[in-house]
């Protein structure tokens, strides 16, 4: 009788300690159900963490074929907020088509996406990391975590193989634009060079010697255009303030504008400040239209 009761005393305080969560307002069996995945219970923190190993792509670091284990696994970790219901913090282990899809799947259920980069050098496929945050109901939450893993498979359901490139018409090989159309939408004069065409818009910084950064030392959002009016791309930098971050990639990702990468260039600045890259293919003046829109988002 002693051996079962030390047994069954483990399991009470888990349950216990598993109810004390969901009474917080953390159903974890509604997370289970929303996201199709089971998840695991950390008592000592009150976490809840759900998680996929990239077990359907064979991915090669330095030659090595890397286990998921190593770091390759998408997870989720929700816990009751102060401000919200709950909170979810995550990483999710994408490879380059994947990416943008899954952004506006997660933009689009109201939950944030905070970083985008690389974890390694020569890995095939490619490997992007995408960090995603939020607040709010479990299941509103719990549908945002379950909306990415679908891009996910609806990606490479319609393609096994990682994609190589954005596809579409290819750039011609001499630049060709016309910059006054695209000076008048930036409302930027810019700079023309064989036959491409560069906007450059700075804003300023208080770097911890005290100092002011501005756009000559890098705080400068950018967009450079290449191609023909009818058949360009863009590429560029936006800088944003925290606030600012979540309306310029949807407004960038609505106009689809392709996320490469966010991440930080600096430490101890003041206000904080983010940068994103990113690429685009269409028309000229469409392209110079959603990086207009995406300005129009931050603060003057």
């Amino acid at each position: 009788m002693k051996s079962r009761m030390s047994k069954l005393v483990p399991a009470f305080l888990l349950a216990s300690i598993a109810a004390a969560v969901v009474a917080s307002g953390l159903d974890t069996a509604s997370i289970d159900s929303i996201t199709g995945l089971k998840g695991k219970l950390n008592p000592d923190e009150g976490v809840y963490k759900i998680s996929q190993p990239r077990t359907d792509i064979k991915i090669a670091v330095d030659q090595w074929q890397m286990p998921p284990f190593m770091g390759l696994t998408s997870w989720a970790a929700f816990q009751p907020g102060s401000q919200q219901n709950a909170m979810v913090m995550g990483d999710l282990v994408l490879m380059q088509d994947e990416v943008n899809p899954v952004m506006s799947a997660l933009l689009d259920a109201g939950l944030e996406v905070t970083a985008l980069h690389n974890h390694f050098f020569y890995d095939q496929p490619k490997v992007f990391f995408m960090h995603i945050g939020g607040e709010g109901s479990v299941d509103t939450l719990a549908r945002g975590v379950r909306a990415a893993f679908d891009a996910v498979k609806q990606v490479r359901s319609a393609s096994p193989e990682p994609a190589n490139s954005f596809k579409g018409t290819p750039l011609p090989p001499h630049s060709s634009l016309d910059p006054a159309p695209l000076q008048k939408i930036l409302s930027a004069k810019g700079e023309a060079k064989d036959g491409m065409f560069k906007a450059v818009f700075g804003r300023s910084a208080k770097m911890p010697c005290g100092c002011s950064a501005g756009k000559e030392m890098g705080v400068n959002t950018w967009a450079a255009f290449a191609g023909a009016n009818d058949n360009a791309m863009v590429d560029g930098d936006f800088v944003v303030f925290e606030s600012e971050l979540q309306p310029v990639l949807k407004s960038l990702r609505k106009s689809g504008i392709n996320i490469v990468a966010i991440h930080h260039h600096m430490i101890g600045e003041q206000p904080r400040t983010i940068f994103l890259h990113y690429w685009g293919r269409g028309p000229a003046s469409t392209l110079a239209d959603a990086v207009k829109l995406a300005l129009d988002t931050q603060q003057k």
